[in-house]
């Protein structure tokens, strides 16, 4: 997208780069990863841009940041500027508000919040020099697009200090539903916060529909109009879009790599090393919001009920640490960890492992041919903004004869629904009959599905939801903005709402 010379300022919690001391004591910056900085850091380079961020490294350390991310803006070609954080705002802002409240709140687990009224206190504070940041690096025709649940506030704070440039907000996670979101104590503050950005999107229709709720009933000021993937509300003096534009992968990437010489032998190998035997995956970061412990029981109830899996099915289950310090990880860990082995214990027989677990980072030859070999993956998070292992996944089955299991709270559910086996994580028995169904299914059902998810995927890449954002936020008028094909709700849990 074309923004009539403006550069794009990025703002997100972390820097898309990642910080190492060698054992020497000097300081190294590695380029970061992931889908946003996929799709992000081309546009910076070809336009120029700023990316603002937090390093990792709190004040304490006494880190010289600024001649470190100097080198690394010589190389990127693009600037990079980092907010910087103290200790007791690391704690109280990124472990405590973002990932006590809010992490679990958006995903529907309310029961594991801790509302500390510090943590709001410390959350305005560190949106606040945010903020700052970004005022102090910013030109008047520049966009500002703020990323993710961390800073919902900084719109807000923005515009505190007279800040007018256009504000764009994007949440990777969840909305949740107007009877879970009601019960954060400063639901009004946040709302008001948001409502300060020009643009707002969201993963799914669902997640806008949530929003959207939540204004009309808690909101009073606000006028709702539109249809299609993009509303406007008008409050005040002032417009606000809200549309749902689902993240994606860079598909052709993967496609391409998961051909290349080095992914094709590592895939032969671990085929050989499991000969015989269906590959079920599992690829998940270490989080309670993934449901691998639902997953390796739903494993072992299809393996007790369909006794004609044993020695034909192995699941592969990646888990890469995360949070491990924290008592809560920790007990996961330990939680996984006892029901492989006692899966393992109650059915290995010689020759055959049922279960497989690796917990580690792998790079990303060594995950794509993970996915190469595998001929069913098993998504099946208790709830996920989007979850884009389902998409990398279908874009690396070369031969499209694959299938994928996934939870129908995945964010992806919407867009694959029509390619993929959905099941509710929660039904153990319904899990374990999709890992048999999937087993057994035929190979011109399999190729007929995946054909339907890698067209999906690959019409609506990384690339696709970078444009279709940025033309939202920047586009005179809405009323030819182009539909959202291929994607469409769930009808069975997204009840049909007029916005007038």
């Amino acid at each position: 997208m074309k923004t009539q010379g403006s550069r794009l300022i990025i703002v997100s919690n972390r820097l898309p780069i990642v910080l190492t001391q060698g054992e020497n004591g000097q300081w190294s910056i590695e380029p970061g990863s992931g889908g946003l900085v996929t799709a992000l850091v081309p546009i910076l380079r070809n336009r120029g841009g700023v990316w603002i961020g937090w390093s990792g490294m709190v004040e304490e350390e006494n880190v010289d940041l600024e001649e470190l991310l100097a080198d690394a803006t010589k190389k990127s070609g693009y600037t990079l500027k980092p907010a910087s954080l103290t200790a007791e705002e690391k704690s109280k802002f990124y472990y405590g508000f973002s990932n006590e409240i809010i992490w679990p709140l958006f995903h529907d687990l309310q029961s594991r919040c801790n509302f500390d009224p510090t943590y709001w206190l410390v959350y305005q504070s560190v949106n606040h020099k945010f903020a700052r940041v970004i005022a102090e690096n910013i030109k008047e025709k520049d966009f500002i697009w703020v990323h993710d649940y961390h800073l919902m506030n900084v719109a807000k704070e923005l515009r505190a200090i007279g800040v007018t440039s256009k504000i764009g907000f994007f949440l990777h996670i969840p909305f949740p539903p107007l009877d879970i979101f009601i019960k954060l104590p400063w639901r009004f503050q946040v709302l008001h916060a948001l409502l300060e950005y020009d643009t707002i999107g969201f993963q799914t229709l669902r997640d806008r529909h949530n929003f959207v709720q939540c204004l009309r009933i808690l909101i009073r000021d606000i006028t709702l109009y539109g249809k299609g993937q993009v509303l406007t509300g008008r409050i005040k003096n002032r417009e606000v879009r809200i549309g749902s534009f689902p993240i994606s992968i860079d598909y052709r990437a993967f496609a391409k790599q998961a051909t290349s010489q080095e992914v094709c032998e590592r895939a032969r190998c671990l085929r050989e090393a499991l000969l015989n035997c269906h590959i079920i995956l599992g690829v998940d970061r270490l989080d309670y919001t993934k449901g691998i412990p639902e997953r390796l029981k739903a494993f072992r109830n299809a393996l007790i009920r369909f006794p004609d899996l044993q020695r034909k099915v192995t699941l592969v289950q990646i888990v890469v640490p995360s949070r491990v310090e924290i008592p809560e990880y920790y007990d996961l860990k330990v939680e996984i960890e006892r029901l492989v082995s006692e899966i393992n214990g109650q059915f290995t027989q010689p020759g055959w492992v049922p279960i497989h677990y690796i917990f580690r980072s792998l790079e990303r030859t060594e995950l794509l041919a993970y996915y190469r070999a595998a001929d069913i993956a098993l998504v099946t998070p208790l709830k996920d903004g989007m979850n884009l292992v389902a998409k990398e996944y279908c874009a690396c089955s070369i031969y499209g004869d694959d299938v994928l299991i996934l939870s129908e709270f995945a964010g992806a559910a919407a867009q694959l629904q029509r390619g993929a086996l959905l099941v509710n994580p929660y039904d153990i028995e319904g899990v374990a009959e999709a890992i048999y169904r999937a087993v057994n299914m035929s190979q011109a059902e399999r190729r007929s599905r995946m054909r339907k998810l890698r067209r999906s995927i690959r019409e609506q890449d990384i690339f696709w939801w970078v444009d279709s954002f940025l033309q939202a936020s920047i586009a005179q008028h809405l009323d030819d903005f182009p539909p959202l094909e291929g994607y469409v709700p769930l009808d069975d849990y997204l009840p049909q709402v007029d916005i007038e």
